[in-house]
């Protein structure tokens, strides 16, 4: 669905929100605070601003008996099965974020990662699938990571701990590859990266991966991942205090010129151990 197409059924979800609410007598705040949201949020769905996670969609559905309607709207725009359930929210919030700041304990994030790079990771966790199954899961990764290529690319900072430049995912000519498109990106300032130093020992959400979004027209969220599941926070007093590890985390970590000379020497490591095999 393209990006248009997508805005006016988010829009037109949201006038039926506002339809049915008002129809059942409730006030944005009385809908929110029946559904475990603010009255704010309930506005910023109707405006279109901000899209519900499935477990409210759900809720409104119970509350407003509307029978389904809402999971049935959420699941068409936002539940692509090319992504896992958990993560298909944050790649539509990806499309309108402003600011995306994000922390890379083991792996390239997916928004930098080359084709090799994300085909070894998916083979790496998918060894027996299907060739049709990678190259669609590889397909979908590049294309989140067009929001790099356009007019209107949001800010885009990244810190990546030290061991995510060592381990030669995909074998050394790959991983030369993909330190290289990071290089390019940084050179070409549509990226910012530090990198967090071995020497640091232990940090803030130490082996957490997290992502920070800042949106134009509504609140920060934050996101986390674990094994097999993600959690997409938006309560104001929890993304605060992501966003001040998120801090530290930058403190701790290489100023911008010395993270850049330290990948492009990983990537030089990585060409000559290519090189050698």
């Amino acid at each position: 669905m393209a990006n248009g197409s997508r805005q006016a059924a988010w829009e037109f979800f949201g006038s039926e929100l506002k339809r049915r609410r008002e129809d059942a007598g409730f006030t944005q705040v009385e809908l929110g605070a029946r559904v475990f949201v603010s009255g704010g949020y309930i506005g910023q769905f109707e405006q279109a601003i901000r899209k519900p996670q499935l477990d409210v969609a759900q809720r409104i559905d119970s509350l407003l008996r509307s029978d389904g309607f809402f999971e049935r709207m959420w699941h068409k725009l936002i539940d692509d099965k090319r992504y896992a359930g958990y993560f298909a929210a944050v790649v539509e919030l990806e499309r309108t974020a402003t600011k995306i700041a994000e922390f890379a304990p083991s792996l390239v994030p997916g928004l930098l990662q080359t084709a090799g790079y994300a085909r070894a990771v998916m083979l790496a966790g998918n060894p027996f699938a299907a060739d049709e199954y990678v190259e669609e899961k590889v397909s979908a990764r590049r294309e989140r990571a067009r929001i790099l290529d356009g007019t209107k690319v949001p800010v885009y900072w990244v810190i990546l701990h030290e061991q995510v430049l060592r381990v030669p995912v995909g074998g050394p000519a790959t991983m030369a590859e993909q330190l290289d498109h990071v290089i390019g990106l940084v050179r070409r300032r549509r990226v910012l990266v530090q990198v967090l130093p071995c020497s640091v020992g232990a940090y803030p959400l130490i082996g957490r991966m997290v992502q920070l979004m800042e949106f134009a027209d509504a609140p920060p969220t934050a996101y986390t991942e674990a094994v097999y599941s993600g959690n997409l926070l938006d309560e104001p007093a929890l993304v605060q205090r992501v966003q001040d590890a998120y801090d530290l985390l930058r403190a701790a970590a290489l100023p911008p010129d010395a993270s850049l000379s330290l990948i492009e020497s990983a990537s030089e490591d990585h060409r000559r151990c290519a090189s050698t095999t």
